[in-house]
């Protein structure tokens, strides 16, 4: 099978590797569709993520898609199935209390140690398959990962109709997080984000307004707001400080979500702005069981999320595709590697 392994910094290798035999437990699925994600871009650029480094050679990709190889455990040979990364334990501690995406012996397919779904053969336990409707393509089926990531940040912000957000960086995650509010009743969604594209689509999207990144951004929201700032704020860039600018957008008691991942392994905290507002400050670990009600959402909703995907390229170009994510040229949003 063909893999596409990152073999050192800034370096695609596409490898060819046995498969091997099926392990017993488990479905073989045939990989047909992966989206990029943020995680894999800082990977690849800057040689980890948080602080957690690359360990090369590793195989990225976690957002997938796939055709069922060998029939078995209730699936049929060719089968569209959307595939959950996520191998947990089932009896630690928070399993046990039903927070999976905490597990003590998680497994997450896309780390150093676990590679990913960027080749073409996947063995999985029967459980992480859910079938694809007809309805929903293979490129679109890649959005359920990523939009159960955002389905997992609505549990914190606890959000109630007519209530005001602002959302921080507006790359596929921030996009589906604009969607799902507007959805959910938002009154008002501000926006921030560098990227002329990616405004317009947020804009697109549901946002009220989409202003650039920065101090200036911050005070005229808090000037629109009359000083008091908004209900919500969700960081889903977590760069160039904007985790301190969600601690001054957010009203007294208000919810600052974090979804992006920042880059440096330690940040500096404004604590003493979150402490006087008495904010409740949470950050977001993937996702918790919250893909079954993705992919009802995309089938219910296929128009409001399947925009976020601008680009579909052929899996052999996965190195010249990296490059270009990175850059955010061609304006790339979810870009999609197909098999």
């Amino acid at each position: 099978m063909r893999v596409a392994s990152l073999n050192s910094h800034r370096r695609f290798e596409i490898e060819e590797r046995d498969p091997g035999a099926v392990p017993a437990g488990m479905v073989r699925v045939r990989t047909a569709a992966v989206g990029i994600c943020g995680s894999d871009l800082h990977y690849f650029s800057e040689g980890g993520i948080g602080d957690v480094a690359c360990v090369y050679p590793m195989v990225l990709g976690h957002e997938p898609t796939g055709l069922v190889e060998e029939s078995g455990y209730g699936f049929a040979k060719g089968d569209r199935v959307s595939c959950e990364p996520a191998v947990f334990c089932y009896h630690c501690e928070f399993c046990t209390k039903g927070r999976h995406n905490v597990c003590s012996n998680l497994r997450f397919l896309s780390t150093p140690t676990e590679p990913g779904f960027f080749r073409d053969f996947v063995d999985l336990p029967p459980h992480n398959l859910m079938p694809l409707s007809p309805s929903i393509s293979i490129a679109e089926g890649t959005l359920i990962e990523p939009l159960a990531v955002v389905l997992h940040s609505m549990e914190f912000m606890a959000f109630q109709p007519g209530e005001t957000v602002v959302v921080l960086g507006c790359g596929p995650i921030g996009l589906l997080t604009i969607a799902m509010l507007r959805l959910n009743g938002a009154r008002r969604i501000w926006a921030m984000e560098p990227l002329s594209n990616r405004r317009n689509m947020a804009m697109a999207m549901g946002a009220d307004a989409v202003l650039p990144p920065g101090m200036d951004s911050v005070e005229q929201i808090l000037r629109e707001t009359g000083g008091r700032g908004v209900d919500v704020v969700v960081d889903c860039v977590a760069k160039d400080n904007s985790i301190n600018h969600a601690l001054h957008l957010a009203s007294s008691r208000g919810r600052v979500v974090i979804t992006g991942i920042p880059s440096e392994a330690k940040i500096e905290l404004e604590f003493h702005v979150m402490r006087r507002k008495e904010l409740f400050f949470y950050n977001v670990r993937r996702s918790n069981n919250d893909s079954h009600k993705a992919l009802q959402l995309l089938e219910r909703f296929p128009s409001k999320f399947a925009p976020v995907i601008t680009h579909r390229k052929p899996f052999d170009t996965i190195q010249s595709t990296f490059e270009m994510a990175e850059k955010y040229e061609d304006g790339t949003a979810k870009v999609v590697l197909t098999l």
